[in-house]
């Protein structure tokens, strides 16, 4: 009898749970159908051994996936080499991808072998492959079909055994519409393509993701775990997400630093606000702006500096030159206290505005 396809996925998924360690855990928990699918492909790829290409928005995970599928094939027990293509040097690019031999350019002191030798058996993963400088692209092309390399500096080439993995923030096809990227190369990293969902794609998994980087974030800082009430649940799942699991899990370890309840940037309650001017005097816009951001954060100075984008002391310094004594006294504190209650700030007699614009407008910043 064949397999219902979810029960397919969810054996997948089990497999891979099995295999790998807590570090990876943050990313690939979760149950919604687009995990399911992703960790299917992630099996059979591992299987195969053949070229990946991973796709997703920043944050997303990519390289988590790329070393769940390095733990979950044969390859495990051998090197796992990541390269950032966006930080490599336009000068030394390839001889920091193919190696190179002594003598081969000034400064070479010694042989190198590179990173496609250097993970011999094993996997490398080429993050950002969307940079990669368009006069290499054809000599990873070669390692991709020949499966050797040729060191700077020699003529010989080199066999390697590696599968190679890539990942990208970007459209690749539409890069190679433009002229920045091989097609030829598109289609042999694309064998299997991985596209990783963002999380608003996967809303369902967001809870159990909560349970777990609060729990981890509880151990780290020695804190007790947060439970989001049904409300902040609901604001959690119902938020856009931009930055993906890496933007929950800063959000979620910022609150175990401040020793304070997660909020959520770009709030609906701070997206509101009215973008008009009461009054074009820079000092009393800014001092507005502070007041404003100390009322939206209920008077926590450390979330209240973050949501003006100024340093902490910045902020320890404007109340200090408003006539605020209590407000100033408290600032000059640890920095994730409560500024005081917020009768005891005076209180403006012109709309609100946005904090960002008021800041945004005061040369005092």
């Amino acid at each position: 009898m064949k397999a219902h396809p979810e029960q397919t996925c969810n054996s997948s998924n089990s497999r891979l749970l099995a295999s790998r360690d807590l570090a990876e855990m943050q990313w690939v928990i979760g149950r919604s159908p687009a995990i399911n699918r992703v960790a299917q492909h992630v099996q059979r790829a591992a299987e195969v051994q053949c070229p990946v290409l991973i796709s997703g928005e920043t944050g997303t995970g990519k390289e988590i996936w790329a070393r769940v599928l390095h733990r979950s094939g044969p390859r495990a027990n051998q090197p796992f080499v990541p390269v950032n293509c966006a930080a490599l040097t336009s000068t030394l690019a390839e001889s920091q991808l193919f190696g190179h031999e002594k003598g081969a350019f000034t400064g070479a002191m010694g042989s190198s072998l590179g990173v496609f030798r250097a993970g011999e058996g094993g996997l490398v993963f080429l993050d950002e492959i969307g940079e990669m400088p368009l006069e290499l692209q054809p000599k990873l092309l070669r390692v991709l079909q020949q499966r050797e390399v040729t060191p700077v500096g020699s003529s010989h080439p080199v066999s390697v055994d590696v599968q190679i993995l890539a990942a990208t923030n970007r459209d690749l096809e539409a890069e190679v519409t433009a002229g920045r990227f091989r097609e030829d190369l598109f289609y042999r990293l694309n064998m299997v393509e991985l596209r990783v969902p963002a999380l608003r794609q996967r809303v369902e998994d967001i809870p159990e993701l909560i349970e777990f980087f609060s729990s981890r974030f509880a151990v780290k800082y020695k804190r007790p775990v947060w439970r989001p009430s049904p409300q902040e649940l609901r604001d959690f799942c119902e938020f856009d997400w931009p930055g993906n699991i890496r933007q929950l899990s800063h959000v979620i370890e910022q609150s175990f630093v401040l020793d304070s309840a997660p909020y959520l940037p770009n709030t609906e309650s701070v997206n509101r606000l009215p973008v008009s001017l009461p009054f074009f005097n820079l000092a009393r816009l800014r001092d507005q702006a502070v007041r404003q951001a100390l009322d939206v954060t209920q008077g926590h100075k450390g979330q209240a500096a973050k949501l003006l984008g100024v340093h902490p002391n910045t902020l320890t310094r404007l109340l200090a030159q408003q006539n605020l004594p209590e407000v100033a006294e408290e600032a000059s504190g640890t920095g994730d206290s409560p500024v005081g209650p917020a009768a005891e700030q005076p209180q403006s007699s012109g709309p609100a505005i946005s904090a960002n614009q008021a800041l945004a407008a005061s040369p005092d910043l």
